[in-house]
């Protein structure tokens, strides 16, 4: 089994956000409510030596480490650089730092600590004003933009930090707006994703069984958009003309290749993409620690197998599908329905068909006018 690749450090388990789709703290896992705040040094000591001992063990020549939350600027900058540090002290490879960040707390002393330490900072932003403060509010209600908008202007000064925005699809917002309005930041990248959600729980727009592909139209238009000319980089589209083309994706949810992904929480414990929990807090749950635990007994646990045995692991509706090697039955988290598990088609399966036929069909017709 291939090793991780890319370990996701939730270093705070709170956020000063109240995102209303938020699938740490607002679906079904409520695991965060008995866990550390923030993750201590110790717990990083540990994590730090699992993830060389993992490196070593597998002769790798570099990994990646995403650093999470909840809202893990939160942990303030001394904590961040200290942890930064600890792990290229005792990790053997190169380790790629990222922070994916709300941005309300993203100031200058911030944005020259990740400078000086060489960590790449993605923002999450839902596009236009009234499109992000419909959903990425504060407690008490009040929007966000205002305080995302002033750190994203910061960060386009620090070109080395600035990693991409990630704007999760809401099918209610123009798309050709959302997806101009986020280049008016001049991302390197721009990540859609869409809202989790299962068969027993379906996202917004989205009837379990239904034929319409709401999803698939929205991200359709801005294909449309960005494929004649693409002034930045969109992380979905680029994924599927990879694979359409014959290439392997880099990305869970999209084509057959595994995920090298897995978490470790605020406490310590080892956890499968923290997204299989928006479904069931079971989903996730390994029952390791960085404290007694290597990553490797991770990789021989059943749902982690499961999860990254490409075709074989998905079920018969979608191995039998004629998209399966570029679509890889869409993310694990969406397959779920209560009582019955994740053996079945995405609940977004109408939307990834439509949209991969749409893509196809636009690359087709350019190679048949290239011949």
């Amino acid at each position: 089994m291939a090793p991780f690749r890319q370990f996701v450090v939730k270093v705070h388990g709170r956020c000063n956000l109240a995102c209303d789709y938020c699938y740490v703290y607002e679906l079904a896992d409520q695991r965060w409510r008995s866990r550390p705040r923030a993750m201590s040094p110790l717990i990083v000591a540990h994590t730090a030596e699992r993830v060389a001992e993992h490196v070593r063990g597998h002769g790798l020549s570099d990994v990646e480490v995403v650093l999470h939350g909840g809202e893990p600027l939160l942990a303030g900058p001394a904590a961040l650089g200290a942890l930064v540090a600890r792990f290229r002290s005792v990790v053997p490879v190169p380790v790629r730092f990222t922070v994916q960040t709300n941005a309300t707390l993203l100031d200058r002393e911030f944005l020259e600590l990740f400078s000086a330490l060489g960590v790449r900072v993605g923002v999450s932003v839902d596009g236009t004003p009234e499109a992000h403060d419909r959903h990425r509010v504060r407690p008490d209600g009040t929007g966000s933009w205002a305080a995302v908008r002033a750190a994203l202007e910061s960060l386009r000064s620090f070109p080395g930090v600035y990693g991409g925005l990630l704007c999760v699809v809401d099918v209610g917002n123009d798309p050709v707006r959302t997806y101009e309005s986020l280049l008016e930041f001049s991302p390197p990248v721009v990540d859609f994703l869409l809202p989790h959600g299962n068969w027993s729980s379906p996202p917004p727009g989205r009837v379990a069984g239904s034929s319409a592909t709401p999803y698939a139209e929205w991200l359709i238009a801005v294909f449309d958009a960005w494929y004649p000319r693409p002034v930045t980089r969109v992380r979905v589209f680029e994924e599927l003309l990879a694979v359409l083309l014959g290439g392997d994706s880099g990305v869970e949810g999209i084509g057959l290749s595994p995920s090298g992904q897995v978490v470790v929480e605020t406490d310590g414990s080892i956890e499968a993409s923290d997204i299989l929990a928006s479904s069931s807090p079971a989903a996730s749950a390994t029952g390791l620690h960085v404290t007694r635990d290597p990553f490797d007994a991770a990789l021989d646990l059943p749902s982690v197998l499961a999860a990254r045995s490409g075709a074989a692991g998905l079920s018969a509706e979608c191995r039998r599908c004629p998209v399966v090697r570029a679509c890889g039955g869409g993310l694990r988290a969406h397959r779920f329905r209560e009582g019955a598990g994740f053996d079945r088609p995405s609940v977004y399966c109408p939307d990834l068909l439509r949209l991969i036929a749409h893509v196809r069909s636009r690359v087709a017709a350019d190679l048949a006018a290239l011949a």
